[in-house]
């Protein structure tokens, strides 16, 4: 996994998880979705770049 695309990726997944969990305490749901949404997609681009690290060995 390059520095950039892990950074990246663990960027995306705290920035969802701050602002989901900011949004659930004053009870805004569409940006907790938002942020949850937004922590999938670091999710998804971490598993990405392990996938396309194990094919590279």
């Amino acid at each position: 996994m390059s520095a950039g695309e892990k950074a990246k990726a663990k960027a995306e997944q705290m920035t969802g998880k701050v602002k989901k969990e900011a949004a659930r305490s004053v009870d805004d749901e569409s940006a907790a979705a938002e942020g949850a949404g937004r922590k999938s997609k670091g999710d998804l681009r971490q598993a990405k770049e392990k996938i396309k690290d194990a094919f590279k060995d």
